[in-house]
């Protein structure tokens, strides 16, 4: 059998997605960006449980409150990934066990965003349930060890957020707090708030998108909210964009910003041109 080459059409004429985390400071509005979005095509995965801001928006919503239950969802969504053995999560195997206990997976084919909220949280509920796993006790004494526990954390962290990434058939998003802090020569130092290094560290190079959603002033001094969408910016925020089609500074619009990432070659070339 030949292998599956695409060709060139094949992949232009390919339905584009988006993928990408939105970091921002607690309070500044990253739940609401829900607003900005279709509601009818919309899963709104709320971890926090604060959706007290969107609770007028008729959105679709799952909880998942553990950690077993977030990697359930990631593989129900994502389907399985091939690469992996039966006893691994994200495996055939998984996605077989996922099915049968939530349904027919068609009934996800009305959405095409998933609204993650947050990966802070979900930074939390890994570190939790890794601490419980035998990875996290001595072999020698039984007691708990911690470098088991941050290790098996980040090491299950990454692999959600890699399954989270390969879903090629809907936009997924996520939001988490982002954290600043002092270095040693009393810089400012801006990154995601996520429990170990690991993560926090491989969130850039795993996801397409990485948005830093903070307040601007404009040259009278008025402040606004905005999206600092590259990595080149003057503020130090955590961004990157690999679509190449955002410019340094976007408008907080998660809907906009999507259909300007996933519009079609043919019609970015043309608003370029004009």
């Amino acid at each position: 059998m030949a292998f599956p080459f695409i060709t060139a059409e094949q992949r232009l004429a390919e339905k584009r997605r988006s993928s990408g985390v939105i970091l921002g400071p607690a309070g500044v509005g990253k739940t609401t960006l829900l607003k900005t979005a279709d509601a009818v095509s919309t899963l709104f995965v709320d971890m926090e449980d604060g959706d007290l801001a969107v609770r007028d928006w008729p959105c679709d919503t799952v909880r998942p409150r553990t950690w077993p239950e977030c990697r359930d969802l990631a593989c129900y969504i994502g389907g399985p990934n091939p690469a992996l053995r039966d006893d691994q999560a994200y495996s055939q195997a998984h996605y077989d066990q996922v099915c049968t206990q939530y349904g027919d997976p068609a009934l996800l084919d009305k959405y095409s965003l998933i609204f993650v909220d947050s990966i802070t949280v979900a930074g939390r509920l890994c570190l939790q349930w890794a601490k419980g796993q035998p990875q996290a006790y001595s072999e020698k004494t039984g007691k708990p060890d911690n470098r088991g526990a941050y290790g098996l954390h980040g090491g299950e962290l990454i692999a959600w957020l890699t399954q989270w990434q390969h879903i090629r058939s809907k936009d997924v998003w996520l939001v988490g707090i982002l954290d600043e802090k002092l270095d040693d020569f009393n810089r400012k130092v801006f990154s995601p708030q996520i429990d170990g290094a690991k993560a926090s560290l491989e969130l850039p190079g795993i996801l397409d998108q990485v948005i830093s959603m903070i307040v601007l002033k404009d040259d009278s001094g008025n402040p606004y909210r905005a999206f600092v969408c590259q990595h080149l910016n003057p503020w130090g925020y955590p961004a990157k964009d690999r679509s190449g089609r955002l410019d340094l500074v976007e408008e907080p619009h998660l809907g906009r910003l999507i259909a300007k990432i996933t519009a079609p070659c043919a019609q970015q070339r043309t608003g370029e041109s004009s």
